[in-house]
């Protein structure tokens, strides 16, 4: 049975992997076909940075992932201190089923909804809603959140309470501990989730193909319509790196949330309060 399931596992990673592996190696392919590998090159990834649209959209996508990220992550930190907070169980569950909704339904079925959340308000007209980056960052933003909140939560559920009472003792304000105590313990679930965010905005693309507009065009979005003409070799080397972008972010996002704090030590008066 173990033989049986080592070969699965690996079976696994070969559909998985292969196709990514595939890609990345003919991205270094001189020649500009997937017949043969005759060099290797880096023509084409120079020729992918004279590509003026390329370099226009990938411009926007790093705009609005960094932009949506930074939000939803403000929003999700603030969210999960009030769930934890919270006293009520039942209020406290709701609240977190309802948050994890965009994150269980299908990518199409969310993006489909926020158009018509974005058609619907274009007919208040006190509501200036255009197609755009406006309304791409709203709805990055939405399914980022429970990334976020996921990431955040079990910071502040495992961090020690007395921690923030010592603090509120020694005369801190409310908003004072949080940002001298609680927020250096929870800093490690707010970069993973952070990170988390601007990867899942940077390769989003089935609801950014719903709420995007010609005048603001994301890298997927990009990559989509070369798939309508004559795909560019170029573009293999744009996913290339994209590849090892969203790789090398995965791997700070899992390092960020696998460092803790290691020792739980009551704040001295000095630091805290600052009453020396």
């Amino acid at each position: 049975m173990k033989t049986l399931s080592r070969i699965y596992m690996w079976v696994v990673f070969l559909l998985l992997y292969a196709p990514i592996l595939v890609l990345v190696l003919f991205s270094f392919n001189r020649a500009g076909s997937l017949n043969h590998f005759s060099t290797f090159s880096l023509y084409w990834y120079r020729e992918l940075f004279r590509d003026t649209e390329a370099l226009v959209a990938l411009k926007n996508s790093l705009y609005l992932a960094v932009s949506s990220s930074v939000l939803a992550t403000v929003i999700g930190t603030l969210a999960a201190l009030g769930l934890d907070r919270m006293k009520s169980k039942a209020v406290k569950t709701a609240i977190k089923s309802v948050t994890n909704i965009p994150m269980m339904n299908p990518d199409i079925v969310t993006g489909v909804s926020m158009m018509l959340l974005f058609v619907a308000g274009m007919s208040l007209s006190f509501l200036p809603i255009r197609f755009g980056f406006g309304t791409m960052l709203v709805a990055h933003t939405t399914f980022n959140l429970p990334y976020v909140i996921l990431s955040v939560l079990p910071r502040f559920q495992q961090m020690d309470k007395h921690l923030k009472e010592a603090a509120l003792d020694l005369g801190c304000t409310p908003t004072r501990t949080f940002f001298r105590v609680e927020l250096p313990l929870i800093l490690p679930g707010v970069v993973s989730g952070l990170m988390l965010g601007f990867t899942l905005s940077l390769d989003d693309f089935v609801i950014s193909h719903f709420v995007s507009s010609p005048d603001f065009q994301t890298l997927p979005l990009y990559v989509y319509n070369q798939t309508a003409h004559e795909v560019k070799y170029s573009m293999y080397a744009l996913c290339a790196l994209m590849v090892f972008v969203i790789l090398g972010l995965l791997l700070l996002v899992n390092f960020a949330g696998s460092r803790g704090p290691k020792t739980k030590k009551a704040p001295r008066a000095g630091k805290v309060g600052g009453v020396a």
